[in-house]
């Protein structure tokens, strides 16, 4: 990913939470000469003196995780985005632009085999997605119809050897001319520009 100095997010321990807000990622591989992506929920798991790992799992009946086996894969994971306009600025000679929030995970692609493992995997899914939930439900891992279900996906971790972040949020203009975009898009009635504003004074406030 293209990562302009002024735009860079360094800090790991931001870039690991940003992912577990906004999980929903998309994982892109080759496949011969051609690019293959699929779009998956991810958990993470940190590891001491390591880059970590992503968790995630496919429906076995998609051929991604065959030709991904062993190989370099990248995980995308997208944030809050919005239109910038130039009059925002207010100042002459500006262009429009887009601000937006992202990280690129780069590591090795591992199928897990162990069956009590997949089912560990399953289970902590369930679990991360339910439990914010007033009555969630629970995935019973010693339960036939759930044992038998669980062998028509495929889950796999990612073993990261890299993790880019990108915070694109006006940096590189004058403090001045990033609190104006942040007040114009706090003011939208959209929730993801209101997303966007939020987090440039966060930035700034930095």
């Amino acid at each position: 990913m293209y990562i302009p100095p002024a735009f860079n997010e360094p800090n790991s321990d931001t870039l690991f939470e940003f992912i577990q807000q906004h999980s929903f990622g998309v994982l892109v591989s080759q496949h011969g000469d051609t690019p293959f992506a699929t779009h998956l929920p991810f958990l993470t798991q940190r590891i001491a003196g390591e880059s970590g790992h992503l968790l995630s799992h496919m429906a076995r009946a998609n051929p991604h995780w065959t030709f991904a086996e062993g190989r370099t894969v990248i995980a995308i994971f997208s944030g809050p985005h919005a239109y910038i306009s130039p009059t925002w600025y207010e100042t002459p000679n500006a262009v429009p632009t887009w601000n937006y929030t992202a990280v690129h995970v780069t590591g090795v692609f591992e199928a897990i085999t162990d069956p009590n493992e997949l089912m560990a995997l399953l289970d902590r899914t369930v679990r991360h997605y339910e439990s914010p939930r007033e009555m969630p439900w629970q995935f019973e891992t010693s339960n036939d119809f759930y044992t038998k279900l669980a062998q028509s996906v495929v889950g796999f971790r990612i073993r990261i050897t890299t993790i880019e972040g990108k915070w694109k949020l006006s940096q590189n203009r004058a403090i001045q001319q990033q609190e104006r975009v942040a007040n114009v898009l706090a003011k939208s009635n959209d929730a993801n520009e209101r997303a966007v504003a939020e987090t440039m004074r966060q930035k700034l406030a930095h």
